[in-house]
């Protein structure tokens, strides 16, 4: 797991245009505003979760977020362990970010 700022995250996922945007947080938190091309599984429903991350692709990159940085990085600890060797956790979570919500 890389951990990387708003600033990097924006660079990384613009040159990226096979990488992966997963949002970790609740369906509730998920209202509130999600980063465009987010695509969310829930760490907070761990069998929904691992459902969804089993059907991840091992070869992509990962870019993680949640609200402040925490599930996001226990996710990118999971999807490493299941041999996804990409992830970048978003320091600060969506509260740190800078950029446009859906």
């Amino acid at each position: 797991m890389q951990e990387i700022s708003s600033n990097e995250w924006k660079q990384k996922t613009e040159k990226d245009s096979d990488g992966i945007i997963l949002d970790v947080r609740t369906d509730e938190e998920v209202e509130e505003g999600i980063i465009p091309g987010a695509k969310q599984i829930n760490i907070s429903d761990p069998a929904s979760f691992m459902e969804n991350a089993n059907k991840l692709d091992k070869s992509k990159n990962y870019y993680i977020y949640c609200r402040s940085g925490g599930r996001s990085a226990q996710a990118c600890a999971v999807l490493e362990s299941m041999g996804i060797e990409n992830t970048y956790n978003l320091l600060g979570g969506i509260s740190e970010w800078d950029g446009p919500v859906e």
